[in-house]
C-alpha cells in the first residue's frame, strides 16, 4: 500500500475510536431546564454532574475513567446528561455561572463531584460521586440506583440531602472557630474547640458521631499531613460511640478508603525509592 494511502487509513482509524467518546462529549447539556424538556418528550432521567472540571481531582478522574469511555455512551439511552461545571480557570459566562451557583444552593451541593439523578420534572431521587471500577460498572451503579425513582426512594432521599445541608451549615460554621488552632497544627486545641462547639449546638445520635466523625478526620489530616495510620485510628474510635447500623457502613466505606489510599501512598514510595 502507498505510504500516503497507509497514513490515511490510520488516521480513519483514530477517528473511527474516537467517535464513541465525541458523541458521548456531545451530549451533554449545560441548562437544567433545556434537558428536562427533551427528558419529558424523551421519556427520560436526568444525571447531573456537579464538577469542578479544573482543579476537582475527583471529578477530572470520574470524567476521564467513566464519562469519557465509549461504553459510557449507553448511558444516553436512558439519561438526558448535563454538566453543571464550577471551574477555576475556564472561563464562564457570568449567566451560565450565576445559574450553576443558583442550582449549586437550590440542590445543597457541599463537595465535587457530586452526581444526582431526577425524574423528567426535575425531582431528585438519587445521589452519588466519583465510583471506581470504570464505565460498565458505573452504568450497573446508575441502573441500581434508578430502581430509587419512586415516591419512597424521594422520600428517603429528601430527608438525607436535608440531613447533609444541616451537616454542611454546621461545618461553616465551625470553620473559623477551628482556624486558630489548625493554623498552630495544634491538634488538641482544635479538638476541645469542636467538641465545646457540638456541646453548644446541643448535637446528639447520630448527628453528634457523623459531625465528629467528618471534623475530628479534618482535623487530623490537617494537623498530621500524610499520616494515615492516625485517621485510622480516629475511624476506629469513633466507630465504638454508635450502634447505628447505617452510619457504621458510612464509617466501614471511609475506612477502606483511607486504608486503600494509604497503601497506594506506600506502593507509591516504593517505587520511587527503586
Amino acid at each position: 500500500m502507498p505510504r500516503n494511502l497507509a497514513r490515511l487509513g490510520l488516521s480513519a482509524l483514530i477517528l473511527l475510536a474516537s467517535l464513541p467518546s465525541l458523541f458521548a462529549a456531545d451530549a451533554w447539556l449545560t441548562d437544567l431546564e433545556a434537558a428536562k424538556k427533551q427528558a419529558a418528550a424523551e421519556k427520560k432521567d436526568i444525571l447531573v454532574d456537579f464538577t469542578g472540571s479544573d482543579w476537582c481531582g475527583w471529578c477530572i478522574r470520574l470524567k476521564k475513567e467513566v464519562f469519557d469511555q465509549p461504553e459510557f455512551a449507553e448511558a444516553s439511552k436512558k439519561f438526558v446528561l448535563v454538566e453543571l461545571d464550577f471551574p477555576r480557570g475556564k472561563k464562564q459566562s457570568p449567566e451560565l455561572k450565576a445559574k450553576n451557583e443558583a442550582l449549586s444552593k437550590q440542590f445543597a451541593i457541599a463537595g465535587f463531584p457530586t452526581i444526582l439523578l431526577l425524574d423528567a420534572q426535575g425531582q431528585v431521587y438519587a445521589q452519588t460521586g466519583y465510583q471506581e471500577g470504570g464505565a460498565k460498572q458505573y452504568l450497573a451503579h446508575l441502573d441500581t440506583l434508578s430502581k430509587q425513582n419512586t415516591p419512597e426512594g424521594k422520600q428517603s432521599l429528601a430527608a438525607r440531602l436535608k440531613q447533609d445541608a444541616l451537616e454542611h451549615e454546621i461545618e461553616e460554621q465551625l470553620g473559623p472557630v477551628l482556624e486558630p488552632t489548625l493554623s498552630k497544627k495544634d491538634l488538641a486545641g482544635a479538638e476541645a474547640a469542636m467538641k465545646q462547639f457540638f456541646k453548644a449546638k446541643g448535637l446528639e445520635g447520630d448527628l453528634l458521631v457523623r459531625m465528629t466523625l467528618n471534623v475530628r478526620v479534618g482535623i487530623t489530616a490537617e494537623c498530621k499531613p500524610g499520616d494515615h495510620d492516625a485517621v485510622l485510628k480516629v475511624v476506629d474510635e469513633i466507630a465504638s460511640m454508635t450502634q447505628s447500623k447505617e452510619v457504621l457502613a458510612e464509617i466501614a466505606s471511609l475506612r477502606e478508603r483511607v486504608v486503600k489510599v494509604r497503601d497506594q501512598d506506600a506502593e507509591r514510595k516504593k517505587t520511587t525509592a527503586k
